[in-house]
């Protein structure tokens, strides 16, 4: 079975899951870069920039339950369509107008399209690779890794290459989304879509939502995707803080998320030699631990040490929790079901931490709050192991 995955149409299905996947990250991670600009140019507080990135994580939640009656209504070549499309939209509308309101409009219409994107895809590397679903995934998300650092990487330079227009700077990425829509639409068979509608339709499931495993797994999703979205907005600002320029600061953003980019990809296909998802968590969190409280009390060349740990360690949570739900399911619905309870609502739970960064900030005007905050939820992220690995040994001893 192994051996008839990768035939030329299959690999051509894998490269337009990359291609989508790269547009997953850029419409919120942009915004991280451009922090102290957006703040400066729009003469608003950092409680307010907070909600840029806030606002599609918390629709990334909020609508991911959408992705099973969209699915089962359109079948997932056209389901796909349309939300690379609206994300070619959101994107694109920045270039028009240096708007506060805009941005928001625009990072709640991007929110509503990831949001869907992430189950869909889900469930259909559950169907298509039954066998390789892992290894596809990691694939998916080592996509997602190289789409948040070409925004690390890439904004402030189109910032600075366009004038230091930030509305160019994110607009530009509505470009990388007509890219994903093209190689999409030439590379998905038309067939898929009635293909999954039946499948979808037909088989039984089990309702996440009453499942206390499921809980536990939501819980994980929303403290790390916490971390990930909360880091991104603010290592900026707060290496800025510790007397960094924009652009050495940027500099060490992008290096972190090519640490995490290429252990999106490394750490899922790893997994497959180790299995055990427990160890892996456990391994990654106490690096994390590390890897945030040298980022707090440390200077200089500990704070390249730092983001690279932090960086290693995102890079393997990521794509732990999409897989956790995978492990979980049955068949396809359940696939798309529990991964969309997962992804809805950890990510309504991460929508909360980069706000509760910035009122921090506005009322103390230091950054003691946030590093709390990041190894707090550190060690929720060890708290949620010990009762995942409880559970994982009863099923795989």
């Amino acid at each position: 079975m192994a051996k008839k995955q990768w035939t030329v149409s299959l690999t051509l299905v894998v490269i337009s899951i990359f291609f989508v996947a790269l547009n997953m990250r850029p419409a919120v991670t942009g915004i991280g870069p451009l922090f102290n600009v957006l703040m400066t140019s729009l003469h608003v507080s950092t409680t307010s920039i907070s909600f840029l990135t806030s606002i599609p994580v918390f629709c990334m939640g909020l609508f991911a339950p959408l992705a099973v009656p969209l699915q089962r209504k359109m079948g997932t070549k056209s389901a796909i369509t349309l939300l690379v499309t609206l994300l070619v939209v959101a994107n694109g509308l920045r270039f028009f107008q240096a708007s506060y309101f805009l941005l928001i409009v625009t990072s709640f219409a991007a929110g509503l399209a990831i949001a869907m994107i992430g189950p869909i895809l889900n469930a259909y590397i559950k169907k298509k690779f039954p066998e390789r679903f892992t290894t596809v995934v990691g694939i998916y998300s080592f996509g997602i890794g190289v789409g948040a650092t070409l925004s690390a990487a890439l904004t402030v330079t189109f910032y600075q290459g366009f004038g230091n227009s930030w509305t160019v700077a994110l607009g530009m990425w509505s470009i990388l989304a007509v890219v994903a829509l093209v190689i999409w639409l030439w590379a998905i068979p038309s067939g898929h879509n009635e293909q999954l509608q039946q499948v979808t339709a037909t088989e039984h499931a089990r309702n996440p939502w009453t499942s206390r495993r499921a809980w536990v797994i939501l819980l994980y999703f929303g403290l790390q995707t916490s971390l990930f979205f909360s880091i991104m907005s603010w290592l900026t600002p707060l290496l800025q803080d510790k007397g960094l320029s924009l652009e050495a600061a940027s500099a060490m953003l992008t290096i972190m998320s090519v640490v995490q980019m290429i252990g999106n990809m490394a750490v899922p296909i790893l997994m497959e030699k180790w299995p055990s998802r427990m160890a892996w968590l456990l391994v990654l969190s106490f690096v994390g631990v590390i890897g945030f409280m040298l980022l707090w009390l440390t200077s200089g060349i500990y704070l390249w040490l730092a983001i690279l740990l932090i960086g290693f360690m995102l890079s393997g949570l990521f794509p732990i929790g999409l897989l956790l739900p995978l492990d979980e399911a049955k068949n396809d619905q359940e696939a798309t079901s529990w991964s969309s309870m997962v992804l809805a609502g950890g990510f309504m739970v991460s929508a909360i931490i980069p706000i509760l960064i910035g009122v921090c900030y506005d009322l103390t005007g230091n950054h003691t709050w946030t590093y709390l905050i990041f190894v707090l939820l550190m060690l929720g992220i060890l708290a949620t192991t010990g009762l995942l690995r409880k559970k994982h040994r009863k099923r795989h001893v």
